[in-house]
């Protein structure tokens, strides 16, 4: 078995474009929800008005054929001229601390 992935994408609205891109975002989360793998797949606003999307993968070739997949295709599509800079994506290695339950997403 291999260990869960959290991923972070970090989207940057150009500006008068957050609403644009919130709605852009909402048929990927539906959609999303449903792959194979997916434990996780939420967006929040950050203090400075963008939107960071916080991922849990079961294993990194579940993220690699989400990655590939229709949702996210459908979803840049949907994003494009609504965005000041291209969404920043970083993979995040665990290191747990704590309880088994409150020391990882």
């Amino acid at each position: 078995m291999t260990d869960p992935i959290v991923v972070t994408a970090h989207f940057v609205p150009a500006d008068g474009h957050f609403d644009a891109v919130y709605e852009a975002l909402l048929p990927a989360i539906a959609a999303v929800h449903e792959e194979p793998g997916c434990i996780l797949y939420a967006i929040h606003r950050t203090p400075e008005n963008t939107i960071l999307m916080i991922e849990k993968w079961e294993s990194a070739e579940l993220l690699d054929t989400h990655g590939a997949g229709p949702a996210v295709a459908g979803l840049n599509a949907s994003l494009e001229g609504k965005l000041a800079r291209p969404a920043e994506v970083t993979r995040l290695e665990p290191l747990p601390a704590g309880t088994e339950i409150q020391g990882s997403l």
